[in-house]
């Protein structure tokens, strides 16, 4: 409806209104309830068509204001999506240092490494040599020197098994190699 229009209709309410009221009987006349109709802003018709077949109709017996049309605003394009807080699941957590060394030492060079590893230390993560000071599964002199692969070498097998694998690569390129080395020594 355009501002036009609903001033149309306003009035002709307004004078219908009036018009009933100033009667002779004009005393008994039943008292008249003004309606307070809101005045929405015009809209634009779809096209020039459009306007010239809107006219004013007759004035309804009862208005009702219409709710006013509510768009809904887009989210800003700066806003981030809450974080999502993943848990860590430790892939190591309930076993055993001996299956720790399994999942991580290559399976063509585990019998190596659990030979020596067996004779080292018997798989035990806190093994200290009493004459040398050489510390954990690997027997490292210092056992410091695990700190390495992680500031948690004293207790945690992932970190001494690093280590320890990582030192049989680098000294003497296997752990097969490192158990020859030791066959050979009676140390590696």
């Amino acid at each position: 409806m355009t501002a036009a229009s609903c001033t149309a209709v306003t009035g002709a309410i307004i004078g219908a209104l009036a018009a009933g009221a100033s009667g002779a009987n004009a005393a008994t006349a039943p008292v008249a309830h003004v309606v307070h109709i809101p005045v929405l802003a015009p809209t634009l018709p779809a096209s020039p068509s459009a306007s010239a077949s809107a006219t004013p109709s007759a004035a309804p017996t009862s208005a009702k204001p219409s709710a006013p049309a509510t768009t809904k605003a887009a989210a800003p394009a700066t806003t981030k999506p809450a974080p999502v807080v993943q848990k860590v699941v430790d892939p190591y957590a309930g076993l055993s240092a001996y299956q720790i060394a399994e999942r991580i030492v290559p399976s063509g060079e585990f019998g190596c490494f659990d030979w020596i590893v067996t004779r080292e230390s018997g798989w035990d993560v806190h093994a200290t040599n009493p004459s040398s000071g050489a510390y954990g599964l690997g027997q490292a002199l210092p056992g410091y020197k695990m700190a390495s692969e992680g500031s948690d070498w004293r207790d945690n097998p992932v970190t001494q098994i690093k280590w320890t694998l990582n030192y049989m690569d680098e000294r003497y390129g296997s752990p097969c190699s490192a158990q020859s080395f030791w066959e050979a020594h009676n140390w590696y």
